[in-house]
């Protein structure tokens, strides 16, 4: 993994502290590498935490490089970590479903940041396979709060967007809840420790 881990980072998980981008970056690469690493779970992709920014501040030309050893479009699954300044939601493209879907913990929508990813794989279509990409028939979704865990503090959205696609990568129904984050955030920091999966 491209990305050190340090004493302050893990501390990140302590408590109630707010996960910081290197450890949501680090934990999304954990999970792309144990999909990559077994057949039977959906392949899957994870953006680095600073792509969504600098893709709707700066456009398309601005990240059409980040993808330079990587086709999106050969993977089941894509996860995008958005940072909304203070709380971290998740976007997710299922490619064969042909579905764009928001995971919010606090139960907002995000119209914009689904349009912007819709619009981006057109352009990553075009650029990388010279081809239109017809996402007419795409569905964008914002999950409703009723059907997704929901966090009642200020400051689990982390943990809770990591939890999001930890599940989603293998196909597993969304059943944590809020009492169950202090032992996610353990058992994160062994995976990250560890540098694997549980």
């Amino acid at each position: 993994y491209n990305i050190s881990m340090t004493r302050e980072h893990i501390m990140s998980l302590a408590g109630l502290n707010w996960l910081n981008d290197e450890i949501i970056n680090f934990y999304m690469e954990l999970i792309a590498s144990r999909s990559a690493s077994n057949p039977n779970l959906p392949s899957c992709h994870a953006m680095n935490t600073f792509f969504y920014p600098k893709l709707k501040s700066q456009g398309y030309k601005s990240v059409r490089r980040w993808t330079k050893r990587v086709d999106i479009f050969s993977k089941d699954v894509l996860f995008y970590p958005i940072h909304l300044g203070v709380h971290w939601t998740l976007a997710v493209v299922r490619l064969n479903e042909k579905r764009l879907e928001y995971y919010d913990s606090m139960g907002a929508t995000n119209d914009e940041c689904l349009e912007i990813l819709k619009s981006y794989l057109v352009d990553e279509h075009l650029d990388k396979k010279k081809a239109g990409f017809d996402v007419s028939d795409w569905k964008c979704c914002n999950m409703p709060p009723s059907e997704i865990p929901q966090q009642m503090n200020g400051s689990d959205c982390g943990v809770f967007t990591c939890s999001f696609a930890e599940h989603i990568s293998r196909n597993s129904t969304l059943t944590f809840r809020q009492n169950d984050m202090p032992s996610i955030r353990r058992i994160m920091v062994w995976e990250i420790m560890n540098g694997q999966m549980m």
